[in-house]
């Protein structure tokens, strides 16, 4: 994504909002490295309650178009109960979705690894060849320790929040 279609996208938004998003994304970013345990605590709640509510919404958008039903009442089930699972049991959901999202992104990374390699073979460059490489060892790295990279997770999520905040007021004054 370039900074040009994401001022393309914040275009139609008025620049408060963008502000208030920006704020909020800093104060998240300094929680999670000031208070990280509770306030992974909260985010993984509001994720459930995301998943709670989008499963209802999903299950009842299949009584408004029925096509693809089979998929439409799988993702409403799963995400209800996701979201009854974590409401549940909130201290592990804190550690289990932070170690399982780990995982994924570490399988991505294999995985576009793997493309970019034959890719850059093909005629892709160097440069396609070297960010492959870095990307699959990344991959290996992120599955190799799940736990590690997991209670890294809320510093490097918090890092992201703290700069994207930061780009978001910036970009909020630029579109006022």
């Amino acid at each position: 994504m370039t900074i040009e279609s994401i001022e393309q996208q914040t275009k139609n938004a008025p620049w408060w909002l963008v502000l208030l998003e920006g704020i909020a994304a800093v104060i998240v970013g300094i929680l999670l490295y000031t208070s990280t345990g509770t306030t992974m605590v909260v985010l993984v709640q509001i994720l459930g309650l995301y998943w709670l509510i989008k499963g209802i919404f999903e299950i009842i958008s299949i009584f408004i178009d029925s096509s693809q039903w089979g998929w439409k009442l799988f993702g409403g089930i799963v995400g209800i109960l996701a979201g009854i699972l974590i409401f549940q049991h909130p201290l592990w959901s804190a550690w289990l979705v932070p170690g399982v999202t780990v995982i994924v992104i570490g399988i991505f990374g294999i995985i576009i690894g793997l493309v970019g390699l034959v890719r850059a073979f093909q005629g892709g460059g160097w440069g396609l060849g070297i960010l492959a490489v870095l990307s699959l060892l990344m991959g290996i790295l992120l599955i190799a320790n799940p736990l590690f990279s997991a209670a890294l997770f809320p510093f490097v999520l918090g890092a992201f929040a703290f700069v994207g905040g930061i780009a978001a007021i910036v970009m909020a004054f630029r579109m006022r």
